[in-house]
């Protein structure tokens, strides 16, 4: 059985990319970031591609955007505008893991925002979870959102210094599984990946 699982989080910087690529690994999946906004020659499928086996398929951006910031801002210094209509899933047999860009409400363009992007795509969510003061809040926001529009979500993965205190009360309240914890890493590594790649909570995927 294949399986699409959109990579989500509380923000912007919280882990996104190194999560798609442990997920990826794990499953032994295709990548694909929908829109990506910023240096080009150093995107996220860059780092995809360094970080995992050259048989892994990454499939082309619907839209590369050159500057870093809000795609909905990005597009417009481009002279582009992101529609959802032509962010078309590709095509293939294997599983494919997506990842998104910023936190669920980041602007695509004046009407729409990446929870209807991953509305539109159908797909179930794995909600990156990154621990910092005021990450409580901001997950369970983000958790929320995801709920109200009836969202599924596999379960959180947390990223970080582990705070069980914050863990503890997020997963309390949302009653959703936890896939995996993620330490501070100095260094990610291919080796990195793999070795995360095999604690992965493949249960609820």
């Amino acid at each position: 059985m294949t399986s699409r699982l959109f990579i989500t989080g509380n923000g912007t910087g919280v882990g996104k990319t190194l999560v798609s690529a442990i997920v990826v690994s794990s499953l032994e999946a295709d990548y694909w970031k929908p829109v990506q906004a910023g240096d080009l020659d150093a995107s996220d499928s860059h780092t995809l591609k360094h970080l995992l086996p050259p048989s892994t398929v990454i499939h082309p951006e619907a839209y590369r955007l050159s500057q870093p910031m809000s795609p909905h801002a990005a597009a417009e210094r481009d002279g582009v505008q992101i529609e959802l209509d032509k962010i078309v899933l590709p095509e293939t047999k294997n599983s494919l893991v997506i990842e998104g860009a910023g936190g669920v409400y980041v602007p695509l363009n004046a009407n729409d925002t990446m929870l209807d992007l991953i509305m539109h795509l159908g797909t179930p969510v794995i909600l990156v979870s990154h621990q910092y003061l005021g990450s409580i809040n901001h997950t369970l926001l983000t958790w929320e959102a995801l709920a109200s529009r009836g969202i599924p979500i596999a379960g959180i993965i947390f990223n970080g210094e582990r705070n069980k205190d914050s863990e503890q009360i997020i997963l309390a309240k949302t009653k959703l599984p936890c896939l995996l914890h993620i330490e501070w890493e100095g260094e990610i590594t291919s080796d990195t990946v793999r070795q995360y790649a095999t604690k992965l909570d493949k249960r609820f995927l």
